[in-house]
């Protein structure tokens, strides 16, 4: 066998070993697409949220006020009342039940305001991405939502290969997303809906 030939042929294995162990890289998750998900997730408060607090018939009560780092609120007659991690409902029945020691049955309603909700809430956006960020979930949220919220993908991105890991009954699973078809082709069922917690893994293209 002659040099150019021997040159050849050991090109060739080469290029077949590495197409074999880009193919066994090229882990492919079950589309989102395919996935149901049922039922619409209240709002979980976090720190950095600001929430009103009304007190029926006892304004010198109601005021906003922000949930700080350490995810509690101080209010008048109340003190580091833990607000973080709970929906706005249960806040305004734990402020009721405090509240019931200074007024006669209080009503206390609260509305949330400045959303930024608990950290493992947010939707984390790490790889590719033009500005890799956590940002707060919003109702109806959809890839194309965040694609918007991070500024898109680098020019480096595999977009196609992109996926979401979901958090499913206390198990966390891989679906896999295509970024690519939604911005580039406007395939528009290619946006799918995103939950609170998800992560966004944007790798990079191989060439």
């Amino acid at each position: 066998m002659n040099k150019h030939r021997l040159s050849g042929c050991i090109g060739l294995l080469v290029v077949s070993l590495l197409i074999l162990v880009l193919s066994g890289c090229a882990t492919r998750h079950p589309p989102l697409e395919a996935v149901e998900f049922t039922g619409s997730p209240d709002y979980i408060i976090g720190p950095g949220d600001n929430v009103n607090i009304f007190v029926w018939r006892q304004p010198e009560l109601s005021m906003s006020v922000p949930v700080r780092p350490d995810g509690k609120i101080t209010t008048p007659l109340i003190e580091d009342v833990p607000a973080a991690n709970k929906t706005p409902t249960q806040l305004a029945r734990d402020m009721e039940e405090v509240l019931s020691v200074y007024v006669r049955d209080p009503v206390v309603t609260v509305i949330v305001t400045g959303f930024r909700g608990p950290y493992d809430q947010q939707i984390r956006v790490v790889g590719q991405a033009a500005n890799p960020q956590a940002i707060p979930y919003n109702e109806n949220m959809t890839l194309l939502d965040v694609m918007i919220a991070v500024g898109g993908v680098t020019e480096f991105a595999a977009g196609n290969r992109a996926s979401i890991v979901r958090n499913i009954n206390g198990e966390a699973r891989q679906f896999g997303v295509r970024i690519n078809d939604l911005i580039n082709k406007g395939d528009i069922e290619a946006n799918v809906a995103v939950l609170p917690g998800d992560i966004l893994i944007i790798p990079e293209s191989w060439f």
